[in-house]
């Protein structure tokens, strides 16, 4: 290994029985540089990950870290070998202080004071030198994600990383703490700090990588510097064929409201208001997006509109329907009406993973009487409606017999959409539709969007991802902290406004200002008010 790589992985090889995870994988990353690794799911970059940071262990291949060989059996091994990593999903302790996070596990001996003391005397000088200061005696729980997101990667530098891995990390950012991740990448590389970052968002590749490596099917499929590529060049390598990355649609005609929303109140079971006196139209013949942080109340609207949670105050009204507080609406009479849902967490409300797929591709839907005989199920009738979604909707593999937890996350997915879009619902709530999913699974699930809206149904798209919100909707409202904070059409929006109103950083509104107010006071869509 030359002096003037970081990482260098040599014919990595990794099964689990029968999947070969990383199939003779070779890859380096030069010191000082930011390097992308992208990939379909499935593709074998978090394994590859998690044998560099010794999580797993290759069957075969070699590891050389900052020019020396190394066999990780665990993760401390590669922690002290001087590689960092930042989990998609943080490892804070909630109730404990910042300082209290970045030292557990390495304390400082009996001294516990004097360990503390050390510490943070070493966290205000990395604060200073990286741009990642943060109030050392907050708990994690008073901090916002960016700030947590900065508390992991003190962590890594404290405990002496040269190499930082990022898995994913600005899957919960606004764009504004997206910009400052980013801004700390750059003060972090000027360090000679070495950053892998792991992302299926090709936009932030190209604006921030200095190289980007494709894998596919477990095998590393390209090596690019990343001035000389482009996005549409890296999602050929990763899915093996051409992907349109916009949706291509028409304006939308967007006619009568199907779904009104005045004055919605939801509190959780410890009555804490998680949604508070939401307003808006859905009309037929669009797509509504619904952007925030995950977090400020998206779930809660969505449970709320499918009678899954019951509201304080105020109404909905779907397809001529009213329910409120006292005359709540079931999920089972609300899919009669013509409503159907997609939840944003497939495995907790999507699917039962030791079902079948059969049996997960009827749930909700299992008294139709296409399905039933009488009081019991038709084996060869639910068998037959499992078949007819997966072929609709390309679901891999297209067995009805095996059990829903053996599907990839994206053929989950294909499998929960087509049970909800293929009954032709009027009105369709869908939350975090490509959530985990490729980006040729996200091409297919968009078209089918827009087609359901060009249909003339009414579509509810609730998503973190600002590009899937500004390219699939119509019109847009931010959540924030239970609140809209905002609302915008699609065609006017950008990340930097969303952002805004992401943050709550712009002028509050009435809460009870309709999207057809909006558009009176801006003087568009006269001609869908004057049809409603």
């Amino acid at each position: 290994m030359t002096d003037n790589f970081a990482i260098e992985l040599t014919d990595i090889d990794k099964r689990f029985g029968a999947v070969h995870a990383n199939n003779k994988v070779c890859l380096q990353v030069k010191r000082g540089n930011i390097h992308g690794i992208v990939g379909e799911n499935g593709a074998g970059k978090s394994t590859l990950m998690s044998i560099l940071y010794g999580f797993y262990q290759a069957d075969a291949g070699q590891i050389d870290v900052l020019g020396q060989a190394y066999t990780f059996t665990d993760s401390h091994q590669a922690i002290a070998a001087g590689i960092g990593m930042v989990h998609q999903h943080f490892m804070l302790v909630e109730n404990f202080t910042v300082l209290e996070n970045v030292i557990l596990g390495s304390e400082g001996g009996a001294l516990l004071a004097h360990g503390l003391a050390a510490a943070r005397k070493e966290l205000t000088r990395l604060g200073d030198e990286y741009g990642l200061k943060v109030d050392l005696d907050a708990t994690i729980d008073t901090l916002s994600v960016g700030l947590q997101q900065r508390v992991e990667i003190l962590k890594a530098l404290y405990k002496g990383a040269k190499i930082l891995i990022l898995d994913e990390p600005t899957g919960v950012l606004t764009p504004q703490e997206t910009d400052e991740l980013f801004r700390i990448f750059g003060a972090l590389k000027q360090q000679g700090v070495t950053i892998m970052l792991i992302t299926h968002k090709l936009r932030e590749i190209m604006s921030i990588t200095d190289q980007v490596s494709v894998m596919r099917a477990g095998q590393m499929v390209a090596h690019r510097d990343t001035q000389a590529t482009s996005r549409e060049e890296l999602a050929e390598l990763m899915v093996g064929r051409k992907v349109l990355l916009q949706v291509n649609k028409k304006p939308g005609n967007g006619r009568a409201p199907l779904l009104k929303v005045k004055r919605l109140s939801v509190s959780d079971n410890q009555g804490i208001e998680r949604l508070k006196d939401v307003s808006f139209e859905l009309r037929a013949g669009e797509v509504l997006g619904v952007a925030g942080v995950s977090g400020n109340g998206q779930t809660e609207l969505l449970e709320a509109l499918s009678g899954i949670v019951p509201m304080t105050s105020g109404t909905i009204e779907v397809l001529g329907f009213k329910m409120d507080a006292k005359h709540p609406l079931t999920p089972d009479r609300l899919r009669e009406l013509g409503l159907a849902h997609v939840p944003e967490d497939r495995h907790r409300m999507g699917l039962i993973t030791d079902f079948s797929a059969s049996e997960s591709a009827l749930l909700g839907y299992h008294t139709d009487p296409k399905i039933n005989s009488g009081i019991w199920l038709s084996n060869r009738k639910v068998e037959a409606n499992c078949q007819a979604l997966m072929q609709s909707f390309d679901v891999r593999p297209a067995d009805p017999h095996l059990k829903s937890a053996n599907f990839s996350g994206g053929n989950q997915q294909k499998l929960i959409l087509a049970r909800e879009m293929e009954r032709n619902p009027e009105v369709l709530l869908i939350g975090q539709p490509t959530r985990g999913v490729d980006i040729g699974a996200i091409e297919f699930i968009h078209q089918r969007i827009i087609d359901m809206r060009d249909a003339g149904k009414a579509v509810l798209l609730v998503s973190v991802e600002l590009d899937e919100i500004m390219s699939v909707s119509d019109r847009i409202i931010v959540l924030c902290d239970g609140e809209i904070s905002g609302r915008i059409d699609a065609a006017d929006a950008d990340e930097r406004t969303l952002g805004m109103m992401m943050a709550n950083a712009l002028d509050p509104i009435d809460p009870l200002q309709t999207m057809d107010d909006q558009h009176a006071s801006s003087g568009q869509a006269s001609s869908q008010e004057t049809q409603a």
